[in-house]
């Protein structure tokens, strides 16, 4: 079983302060997401190439309340929009969740051309204060990351801080074939991405 990064997801009170959030360290403009029926969300994409991309995400006002809690602890999220969750690409789902109960229970979602099944805890909060990553397998042949043009802006590093990164990565490091990513031991949870742009600038998204 392996787990490859998938994309990096920015969180906000709305989705108009975590779009913000991301066009000042890409420096660029989002591309138009969608709505995620299931969990009342909706989101704005760019693609960093490589098949990763960044996501833009928050509750929908305009969305019905879900049943249940809403992915990515959505529903707990207060303060400022930040670089908040991280997604591996997995082949099979049922053989991750079976490596890594603590991820969740699968839920298969599609929105148009895209099929895919996500781990979402019944509580939507992921493992480690929400640093632990949530897995996806996709369903449909090309996956968003393939869909997405190619901005210029490209992901360098990812670092997932943790007052128990060791374990973390003892957890993962086994499954998790990402040389992107790597672990931070800190005081104060939370992710940190180094980005390069078209013109060779080097910006920080956390």
């Amino acid at each position: 079983m392996k787990l490859e990064l998938d994309h990096i997801a920015v969180a906000g009170e709305s989705l108009e302060e975590a779009v913000a959030h991301a066009e000042a360290a890409v420096g660029m403009p989002l591309l138009p997401g969608g709505e995620h029926p299931r969990y009342g969300t909706h989101n704005q994409l760019l693609g960093l190439g490589r098949g990763l991309y960044l996501e833009a995400i928050a509750i929908d006002p305009a969305a019905p309340p879900p049943e249940g809690a809403r992915w990515f602890g959505l529903d707990d999220f207060r303060g400022p929009a930040r670089l908040d969750k991280w997604l591996c690409r997995v082949s099979d789902m049922d053989a991750a969740l079976k490596a890594l109960p603590m991820a969740g229970k699968p839920v298969d979602l599609e929105r148009g051309r895209l099929r895919w099944v996500m781990s979402v805890p019944e509580d939507g909060r992921l493992p480690f204060d929400g640093v632990f990553p949530a897995l996806i397998e996709w369903k449909s042949p090309v996956p968003a990351g393939a869909i997405l043009s190619a901005s210029g802006t490209q992901l360098e590093k990812l670092e997932v801080i943790h007052p128990e990164a060791k374990a973390l990565e003892a957890l993962l490091g086994p499954h998790l074939d990402a040389p992107l990513v790597s672990f931070v031991s800190g005081p104060k949870p939370g992710l940190r991405a180094e980005l390069r742009t078209a013109q060779g600038q080097r910006r920080i998204l956390q």
